[in-house]
């Protein structure tokens, strides 16, 4: 997960889509348009031309217009929609690439909202997601580093927050309202070659 430069004043905060893209950005877009002249979707010059102006995109929208038309929106190699993520009596995820505003609605009535952000940019380094949840559930997944404070409103309702932060790491906030619903978020496992790695930095300390 990455995050962009100094903090702005809320009145000079850079719209999601014209946040700067980096080369791995480019390069997923790039990888989606060989996918569509192997198949058949683009055209030999259409991907030449698609692919010139990937590489000089500047912001995550102009290479997200590249794709639009190539794959449905969860297939999208970059994810830039800010609207509200809701689910009612269902799951929905997001997950991959995709850009976190410094503030996100979340609705969940009776139904889960699964968050993937390992491999998210935050707009901010403080990110505020305002739930509100109705027998609902809110599932996050972090990477090391991310610190989760649940500081909503909750009403017979249980959190679990099982992550590995960092003192001057980003935070997600989880405000709002929560209604016998749940949170839950959760840093990846580790596999063994960092769990040891992790025990011999304590060691030597």
């Amino acid at each position: 997960m990455q995050t962009p430069g100094p903090r702005r004043p809320a009145e000079q905060a850079t719209r999601v889509r014209d946040l700067r893209a980096s080369d791995a950005d480019r390069e997923r877009v790039v990888a989606v348009l060989g996918e569509a002249l192997a198949d058949g979707r683009l055209s030999a010059q259409e991907h030449d031309e698609r692919t010139t102006r990937a590489y000089a995109a500047r912001t995550l929208g102009e290479l997200t217009g590249l794709t639009g038309d190539l794959s449905p929106e969860e297939a999208q190699p970059i994810l830039v929609d800010d609207r509200p993520v809701s689910v009612v009596f269902g799951r929905t995820r997001r997950d991959g690439r995709w850009v976190v505003p410094v503030k996100l609605p979340l609705v969940a009535l009776f139904g889960t909202v699964e968050l993937d952000l390992r491999e998210a940019v935050l707009q901010r380094r403080h990110i505020v997601l305002d739930a509100l949840v109705l027998g609902g559930r809110i599932r996050l997944l972090v990477p090391d580093g991310v610190r989760v404070d649940v500081t909503g409103r909750t009403i017979l309702s249980t959190r679990e927050v099982r992550t590995r932060p960092a003192a001057e790491g980003p935070t997600i906030e989880i405000g709002g309202t929560m209604v016998f619903g749940s949170v839950r978020a959760r840093a990846p496992k580790r596999t063994l070659r960092q769990r040891v790695r992790g025990r011999l930095g304590r060691d030597r300390t």
